[in-house]
């Protein structure tokens, strides 16, 4: 009965517009809060507007453009609350993509290709302004548990195309154009109502030997893997299975409870930290304090007066100073200012692993259609590649975050080689492509949507680690610019000329317009040959980044997030201090 009680107790103290505060201003909910698609509409982009494959690319490419290109949000975060970034996206997510839903539908007129480019330019960078705000976020909540943070966010995103499908077969039917309405309202309707609960929080320090709590971290791994397993099982069923629209609605009712089953794990951790602040306020625990010695005073002193020695040449030097310092870099995981970063070899590795590696996954899931309709794929198992994408993307990004954190904490295995060996990975996808083996294009989507997941939550963790966190906001966000010009260049200028050309050919050297489409294996083996290369390439240059860190990751990363321990016990002379100090105020 007494336990009974306890529990009724429990229950209705969690039922109080107070706990209720406390769930919404935790850090675990940010996480919660902070919980792609082209290739599903780029259809009826070619067959509403006449597009043929190169101006697709092109309008793929400024897609990517906005979606990986958010300096400006970066920017933005470091001057700005995180509630005004989140409002500036939802403000951009529904103007852009409004106004390309608004063009299918013929309700304005037809417009020129740079204004399409414009309008799902727009839209896709909203992403950057919901990505930079919730991502900078939580890692700076848990700088510790910066992987697994950064994995379990993005694998989110990755899973968000099998999410929309489900979502707007069950309120739109199936309507390729109504998903572009779907993709408007809703990410901007979640920013909005979400807007004042994602922010940086202090962070405690755990003292070493302290064990870090990531239990919760691994409940919202487990449900996300229920989500992607539901989602899996739906995308099968529906490919043998021709559902009905009171069908689609309650599988996507299903959907909506398992993705809200992150807001029970909140809510017990909150209820646990409340309980355990009640106990130690029952019972405070005693506080010794040691008295500084003779000798860390004089060092002190000695180190204000090198500060202030060494601050009058810098002052000397005027507007220089900057200049000289920017090809002075701090140690690799101290806070590099923005240009000390952007100038290292480090960052340039980066860069170039970006544009080699994430550029060549994004033109191999942006002409996945495409590629299954040249391959004599059906209408129906395009669209489960495309899903399946998004499935195994979520896999790469929550199995590259948690265990490249893993690896690191015990083994000392430096993330920039799990970088390396995922680009290997990515190659074998692309050779499935560019030889057009036989049933092929099921294991191709499964690796290259696998890899391109991989490798974010790798480069985001890695310019947290080398670079520090203190202009990380804009730092990660130069990093993911680098894709976009990638994808332009494999995209548009190989994978899109040469479709077009093959599409050419085989339709009597008539340029390709509107539905006509290219036929075989031919249609992208040359240039996804190419793409592998480059890959293979990136792969080699990023062998550079593992030498250059080997000695950081071989260190504790995170001893900056450590305090010492406490002193358990004064000293003799500082307890006999302590006993005059008391009796000489009693007196």
């Amino acid at each position: 009965m007494a336990g009974g009680g306890e529990g009724s107790a429990a229950a209705v103290a969690m039922c109080t517009p107070a706990f209720a505060a406390r769930v919404a201003r935790s850090r675990w909910f940010v996480v919660f809060a902070s919980t792609y698609i082209f290739a599903l509409y780029s259809k009826e982009l070619r067959s509403a507007l006449g597009y043929n494959q190169q101006t697709l690319n092109t309008l793929s490419f400024f897609k990517d453009l906005g979606t990986n290109v958010g300096v400006v949000s970066g920017l933005v975060q470091q001057v700005a609350p995180t509630w005004a970034v989140l409002l500036i996206g939802a403000a951009m997510n529904l103007a852009g993509y409004l106004m390309i839903y608004l063009a299918l539908e013929r309700r304005t007129a037809a417009p020129p290709v740079w204004l399409m480019c414009a309008y799902i330019c727009v839209g896709a960078n909203a992403l950057t302004f919901s990505n930079t705000g919730a991502l900078v976020s939580c890692v700076k909540n848990s700088p510790e548990s910066r992987g697994i943070v950064i994995g379990l966010l993005k694998g989110f995103v990755g899973l968000s195309g099998a999410i929309y499908t489900q979502l707007y077969l069950a309120i739109y039917g199936d309507d390729a154009r109504s998903l572009v309405l779907l993709i408007a309202w809703l990410p901007a309707a979640v920013y909005i109502f979400f807007v004042h609960t994602i922010r940086v929080l202090p962070y405690r320090r755990r003292r070493d030997g302290e064990e870090l709590d990531s239990g919760p971290f691994f409940c919202f791994l487990y449900i996300s893997i229920a989500l992607a397993a539901y989602l899996l099982v739906m995308i099968v069923v529906q490919k043998q299975v021709r559902f009905s629209h009171p069908a689609y609605v309650v599988g996507a009712t299903a959907l909506l409870i398992i993705l809200f089953l992150p807001l029970a794990v909140v809510i017990r951790e909150e209820h646990k930290a409340a309980s355990q602040l009640e106990q130690s306020l029952q019972h405070p625990p005693s506080i010794a304090v040691e008295q500084p010695t003779k000798a860390a005073a004089d060092d002190d002193g000695a180190g204000m007066a090198v500060v202030s020695s060494s601050s009058k040449p810098a002052a000397a030097c005027g507007g220089c100073g900057w200049i000289r310092n920017m090809f002075r870099p701090p140690e690799l995981g101290e806070d590099y200012s923005i240009m000390q970063a952007l100038v290292s070899v480090e960052m340039l590795v980066l860069f170039v692993v970006s544009v080699f590696g994430i550029g060549g996954t994004l033109t191999a899931i942006d002409n996945m259609a495409q590629i299954g309709q040249s391959l004599g794929y059906p209408a129906k198992s395009i669209k489960t590649f495309i899903s399946l994408i998004s499935i195994w993307n979520y896999a790469g990004r929550v199995t590259s975050g948690f265990a490249s954190e893993i690896f690191l904490t015990r083994y000392k295995f430096p993330r920039p080689m799990m970088l390396t060996l995922v680009l290997l990975l990515a190659c074998v996808g692309h050779l499935l492509i560019a030889f057009g083996v036989p049933q092929s294009l099921y294991a191709a989507s499964v690796i290259i949507g696998f890899c391109f997941g991989a490798q974010w939550p790798l480069l985001f963790a890695i310019i947290s680690e080398v670079f520090g966190l203190k202009y990380y906001s804009t730092l990660f966000n130069f990093g993911s610019a680098a894709s976009p010009i990638g994808a332009y260049v494999l995209n548009v200028r190989v994978a899109g000329r040469m479709y077009d050309a093959e599409a050419a050919r085989q339709h009597g050297g008539v340029a390709v317009a509107g539905d006509k489409i290219c036929k075989g294996v031919q249609c992208f083996k040359h240039s996804f040959l190419i793409i592998t290369g480059v890959t293979f390439a990136g792969a080699l240059v990023s062998l550079l980044l593992v030498w250059r860190t080997r000695s950081f990751y071989k260190g504790d990363i995170y001893a900056k997030f450590k305090v010492a321990p406490a002193a358990a016990t004064a000293t003799p002379e500082a307890e006999e201090k302590t006993k005059k100090d008391g009796a000489h105020e009693s007196n």
